[in-house]
């Protein structure tokens, strides 16, 4: 019986693993990464007859950084990724005033939370929609935990797992959804774009220097 699965993706857990695989070997480069490959790599842990569905990648533009070049970086690495075939979904940083605990002044912080709740959202969207037999989600996020339990409760049928990415392993996660895996930096290695990469319209993309 044919296995319909989705693939929810974090781009920022992603995105810091990816960071630090770069720090543990020597500048290892790896963020041009071909998530729709890196998933449909995994459907065999899935199930013999597992089938990819669709592939949902969330995340947000750091416009707070306020460096034009970063933004353009992401912008063109999303526009490859939707060329694959990915759903992007955007969400946005937040402002927030903290107070410094050794010199107690109050300092403006960015956060990104709004994903959390665009993966949790669209977990249930799909599950209530019957799109799909088994989800996974592709982070290590203990957010998610209450999410997921309350997921398995109203659709115990559905199969629920996490792929954990490098260096993002979480037993609780793991308890929860029985499974889940570990993504190992070898299938970053494998799993990366074309450089340039060309979209349908013939525009060809770069790889961005400094990702080199």
């Amino acid at each position: 019986m044919r296995i319909r699965t989705i693939f929810l993706v974090d781009g920022f857990n992603i995105y810091h693993s990816v960071v630090d695989i770069a720090h543990h070997f020597s500048g290892l480069s790896l963020k041009w990464l071909d998530i729709y490959s890196l998933c449909n790599s995994f459907l065999h842990l899935v199930g013999k007859n597992a089938a990819l569905e669709c592939v949902y990648y969330f995340s947000a533009l750091a416009y707070h950084l306020n460096d034009p070049s970063v933004i353009a970086r992401h912008k063109s690495y999303i526009k490859c990724l939707r060329e694959t075939g990915i759903k992007v979904q955007l969400s946005r940083f937040k402002p927030k005033t903290i107070k410094c605990p050794y010199c107690e002044k109050r300092i403006i912080r960015h956060e990104e939370k709004e994903t959390d709740v665009a993966i949790a959202a669209t977990l249930f969207t799909v599950l209530h929609k019957d799109e799909c037999d088994c989800v996974v989600l592709m982070t290590g996020d203990t957010d998610l935990a209450s999410a997921v339990r309350t997921a398995k409760i109203l659709f115990p049928r559905k199969h629920i797992i996490f792929a954990f990415p490098y260096k993002r392993h979480n037993r609780e996660l793991q308890n929860l959804a029985p499974g889940s895996f570990k993504i190992h930096k070898n299938s970053y290695v494998r799993h990366q774009l074309p450089d340039p990469f060309p979209l349908s319209d013939g525009t060809q993309i770069q790889k961005p220097p400094c990702w080199q």
